[in-house]
Protein backbone atom coordinates (compact mmCIF):
# COMPACT_ATOMS: atom_id res chain seq x y z
CA UNK A 1 0.00 0.00 0.00
CA UNK A 2 1.56 3.58 -1.21
CA UNK A 3 0.79 5.84 1.83
CA UNK A 4 -2.18 8.83 1.07
CA UNK A 5 0.01 10.93 2.96
CA UNK A 6 3.15 10.63 1.00
CA UNK A 7 1.97 10.40 -2.28
CA UNK A 8 1.42 13.64 -4.46
CA UNK A 9 -2.32 14.81 -6.19
CA UNK A 10 -2.90 16.21 -9.55
CA UNK A 11 -6.24 18.30 -9.69
CA UNK A 12 -7.96 15.32 -11.89
CA UNK A 13 -8.00 13.23 -8.40
CA UNK A 14 -5.08 11.20 -9.72
CA UNK A 15 -2.40 10.26 -7.43
CA UNK A 16 1.91 9.39 -7.65
CA UNK A 17 3.95 8.15 -5.27
CA UNK A 18 7.48 8.65 -6.40
CA UNK A 19 10.02 6.46 -6.11
CA UNK A 20 13.90 7.72 -7.45
CA UNK A 21 12.78 7.45 -11.33
CA UNK A 22 9.94 6.20 -11.32
CA UNK A 23 5.68 7.08 -9.96
CA UNK A 24 2.78 4.30 -9.46
CA UNK A 25 -0.28 5.89 -9.73
CA UNK A 26 -4.24 5.71 -9.51
CA UNK A 27 -7.00 7.20 -8.69
CA UNK A 28 -7.74 9.05 -5.15
CA UNK A 29 -10.27 7.96 -2.28
CA UNK A 30 -12.05 10.99 -3.01
CA UNK A 31 -12.53 10.15 -6.75
CA UNK A 32 -13.11 6.67 -6.54
CA UNK A 33 -16.05 7.51 -3.36
CA UNK A 34 -17.36 10.20 -6.27
CA UNK A 35 -17.30 7.65 -9.21
CA UNK A 36 -19.01 4.70 -7.13
CA UNK A 37 -19.07 1.05 -8.18
CA UNK A 38 -15.48 0.61 -10.88
CA UNK A 39 -16.80 -2.31 -13.54
CA UNK A 40 -14.19 -2.08 -15.93
CA UNK A 41 -10.27 -0.21 -16.12
CA UNK A 42 -8.95 0.27 -19.73
CA UNK A 43 -4.84 0.54 -18.77
CA UNK A 44 -2.67 2.44 -21.08
CA UNK A 45 0.34 -0.31 -22.70
CA UNK A 46 3.44 -0.83 -21.56
CA UNK A 47 5.72 1.27 -23.41
CA UNK A 48 3.43 4.14 -24.04
CA UNK A 49 4.83 7.79 -24.12
CA UNK A 50 2.00 9.83 -21.75
CA UNK A 51 2.10 13.49 -20.97
CA UNK A 52 1.54 14.89 -17.69
CA UNK A 53 -2.36 15.84 -17.54
CA UNK A 54 -3.24 13.94 -20.80
CA UNK A 55 -5.51 11.19 -20.52
CA UNK A 56 -3.83 7.52 -20.69
CA UNK A 57 -6.57 5.38 -19.07
CA UNK A 58 -10.13 4.62 -18.44
CA UNK A 59 -12.03 3.67 -15.99
CA UNK A 60 -16.04 3.02 -15.87
CA UNK A 61 -18.33 2.51 -13.31
CA UNK A 62 -22.22 1.93 -13.00
CA UNK A 63 -22.85 6.20 -13.62
CA UNK A 64 -20.14 6.31 -16.18
CA UNK A 65 -16.88 5.98 -18.03
CA UNK A 66 -13.86 8.37 -16.85
CA UNK A 67 -10.46 9.59 -18.29
CA UNK A 68 -7.59 8.77 -16.00
CA UNK A 69 -5.08 11.75 -16.65
CA UNK A 70 -0.96 11.16 -15.97
CA UNK A 71 0.41 12.70 -13.23
CA UNK A 72 3.99 12.65 -15.25
CA UNK A 73 5.08 12.84 -18.48
CA UNK A 74 7.13 9.54 -19.67
CA UNK A 75 6.91 5.93 -20.49
CA UNK A 76 4.88 3.22 -18.73
CA UNK A 77 6.63 1.04 -17.60
CA UNK A 78 4.04 -1.18 -16.06
CA UNK A 79 0.49 -1.73 -15.38
CA UNK A 80 -1.38 -3.44 -12.91
CA UNK A 81 -3.34 -5.99 -15.06
CA UNK A 82 -5.08 -7.80 -12.04
CA UNK A 83 -6.96 -4.64 -12.71
CA UNK A 84 -9.17 -6.32 -15.67
CA UNK A 85 -10.43 -9.56 -13.15
CA UNK A 86 -10.26 -7.18 -10.29
CA UNK A 87 -11.66 -3.58 -10.98
CA UNK A 88 -13.55 -3.29 -7.41
CA UNK A 89 -9.88 -3.51 -5.72
CA UNK A 90 -10.35 0.72 -7.17
CA UNK A 91 -12.74 0.96 -4.74
CA UNK A 92 -11.52 -1.27 -2.16
CA UNK A 93 -8.04 -0.09 -2.05
CA UNK A 94 -7.21 2.58 -4.01
CA UNK A 95 -4.07 3.16 -2.61
CA UNK A 96 -3.06 -0.87 -2.94
CA UNK A 97 -4.08 -3.07 -4.87
CA UNK A 98 -5.88 -0.44 -6.78
CA UNK A 99 -3.20 1.16 -8.34
CA UNK A 100 -3.29 1.67 -12.05
CA UNK A 101 0.30 2.13 -13.13
CA UNK A 102 4.01 2.93 -13.18
CA UNK A 103 6.10 5.75 -15.27
CA UNK A 104 9.53 6.21 -15.25
CA UNK A 105 9.60 10.22 -14.83
CA UNK A 106 10.99 12.19 -18.12
CA UNK A 107 10.87 15.35 -16.09
CA UNK A 108 10.63 14.79 -12.60
CA UNK A 109 10.31 18.57 -11.82
CA UNK A 110 6.41 18.11 -13.17
CA UNK A 111 6.13 17.38 -9.64
CA UNK A 112 5.74 20.94 -8.93
CA UNK A 113 2.31 20.86 -10.80
CA UNK A 114 1.24 18.63 -8.67
CA UNK A 115 -0.35 18.96 -4.90
CA UNK A 116 0.92 17.30 -1.16
CA UNK A 117 -1.61 15.33 0.86
CA UNK A 118 -2.52 18.61 3.15
CA UNK A 119 -3.03 20.60 -0.30
CA UNK A 120 -5.56 18.09 -2.16
CA UNK A 121 -7.90 17.86 1.05
CA UNK A 122 -7.86 21.89 0.95
CA UNK A 123 -8.27 21.55 -2.82
CA UNK A 124 -11.34 18.85 -2.71
CA UNK A 125 -12.64 21.38 0.29
CA UNK A 126 -12.96 24.37 -1.47
CA UNK A 127 -12.18 23.47 -4.93
CA UNK A 128 -8.87 25.97 -4.96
Amino acid sequence: MFNPEICLYAKSHEWAHVDGESATAGISDHAQHEITDVVYVELPQVGRVVEQGKPCAVVESVKAAFDVYSPFSGEISEVNAELASHPEWVNQAPHGQGWFFKVRLAKPGEKENLMSFEQYREFIKTGK
